[in-house]
């Protein structure tokens, strides 16, 4: 009898234990996003402040197009390097030193005479650039590590939540801190949310990094049609055939990434276009309109997370591959008619669409490189930021100089309608993955059955 009761007690204790270790991990998480949406406020305050700060401190609005030229560039080059240094460090350190590291250009900054403030505003651009990318790459790739596989999508819905309430209250307070407190009180208030998150980093263990573990994960529902066996990861630890054999390791995931790029190029689009729309609104007060627009799309942005969470918590599912190529078609759809001069009323419900499917669209994208096996996974957020940085720069190039001869739904309408089409792609390409996999399977199960080949129950079938 006791016997009996015996190994029913060890599954009940397992149980607990469990549960116990994911409810630990999962508050541990909620700090650490904490930490990083106070750094994304200041990561989106400075994106305001110091562009007109460049304007003012150098009177040529060239110079704010170079320093953001330069961030795109220093994010670029990140991106590549990435991947090999979460290979040789902890996920941990590359967040901890890369909030030190912004933290510490922004103090330069402040205490740069005026003889080289130039100079201190490029070291800015360039660490910011590349510290952006780090920490956003080390986080991504380690979530399988802090929270669990069957857990990431709830823990990258919670992050693009904080990052989504980040972007509204930076972008929304940083014209009235700059016209009340002046520029040098908006660099401190900046320094010292990076400060924050580095604490908060500090404070936390944080699992990743090192080739985390280098076991692949397990197979998921929302992964079918894309295999996570690691051929890659024996072929040797160089970045570079590493970064693309980690897009080469699932069918379609170097399609995906290079999705994500063409739509990044056309978010370079709507960034750039939006200003000029707003202008023909309203000449006199240009930034109602586009404030008003991104606080909309990042209600819809957080709206969209709060489905997805509950979505996950209840079939313990991510929204999947194909979430991603729908919520890309709707989401440029819906960028191109916010142009298209209807009713505000009717633009605010298109920008609530907008924001919901970018949600949609993030959560499916991080989730699904997230099935990557871990010594892969590093180097194929590194590509990805490589490739949106890259999209993102020369989209603003190219739209710059459209936007001078055609109106602002024209361009937004040809760089959206480029995602669009990759998108479909994308889609076709999921789906026949899919449908080749049920036809085989299907054959594979009447090949079993079949009385004449002996193999009734199935065992003696060979799978070579």
């Amino acid at each position: 009898m006791g016997s009996a009761d015996g190994p029913k007690a060890d599954e009940t204790d397992g149980d607990t234990r469990k549960a116990r270790d994911t409810a630990v991990s999962e508050r541990r998480f909620r700090f650490l996003v904490a930490g990083y949406a106070v750094s994304s406020y200041g990561t989106f305050l400075n994106m305001v402040a110091l562009n007109l700060f460049v304007y003012e401190t150098t009177g040529r609005a060239l110079a704010m197009g170079l320093f953001m030229a330069v961030r795109l560039a220093s994010g670029f080059v990140a991106g590549l390097v990435v991947g090999g240094l979460l290979a040789r460090f902890s996920a941990k350190s590359i967040m901890l030193w890369a909030n030190v590291g912004q933290g510490a250009v922004m103090l330069v900054l402040i205490l740069a005479p005026d003889g080289m403030l130039t100079g201190a505003l490029m070291a800015v651009s360039v660490v910011i650039g590349a510290c952006g990318t780090l920490f956003m790459v080390a986080l991504r790739s380690s979530i399988p590590e802090m929270v669990g596989e069957d857990r990431r999508a709830w823990a990258n819905s919670l992050s693009i939540t904080g990052r989504s309430l980040a972007m509204v209250a930076g972008f929304a307070s940083a014209g009235v801190v700059v016209s009340l407190v002046g520029y040098t009180a908006a660099f401190l208030v900046d320094m010292a949310t990076f400060v924050a998150c580095a604490v908060t980093v500090a404070l936390l263990p944080i699992a990743g990094g090192k080739g985390a573990g280098g076991s692949a994960p397990k197979d998921s529902k929302d992964s079918k049609g894309f295999g996570k066996d690691d051929p890659a990861a024996k072929s040797g630890r160089r970045w570079r055939p590493v970064a693309f054999l980690a897009l080469a390791a699932a069918p379609g995931m170097g399609l995906m990434v290079a999705l994500r790029g063409v739509d990044a190029f056309g978010s370079s689009s709507h960034n750039a276009a939006l200003p000029i729309y707003s202008t023909s609104l309203d000449a006199s007060n240009p930034a109602v309109f586009v404030s008003a627009f991104w606080c909309v799309w990042a209600l819809g942005n957080i709206g969209a997370q709060q489905v997805i969470q509950r979505y996950a918590q209840r079939t313990g599912r991510s929204v999947g591959a194909l979430g991603f190529g729908y919520g890309t078609v709707v989401m440029s759809a819906a960028f191109i008619a916010a142009f298209a001069g209807f009713p505000l009323a009717v633009t605010a419900v298109i920008a609530l669409i907008a924001g919901a499917a970018d949600g949609l669209t993030e959560v499916a994208y991080t989730s699904h490189l997230q099935t990557l096996p871990a010594t892969l996974r590093g180097h194929a957020f590194g590509l990805s930021a490589t490739f949106e940085n890259l999209g993102f720069g020369v989209g603003m190039i190219l739209v710059a100089a459209a936007l001078d001869r055609f109106s602002p739904l024209a361009v937004v309408g040809w760089s959206h309608g480029a995602a669009i089409v990759v998108a479909v792609v994308f889609l076709l390409r999921v789906a026949g993955v899919r449908r080749a996999e049920r036809t085989g399977l299907r054959k594979e199960e009447a090949v079993e059955g079949r009385p004449d080949r002996g193999d009734r129950d199935g065992a003696e079938v060979s799978r070579g």
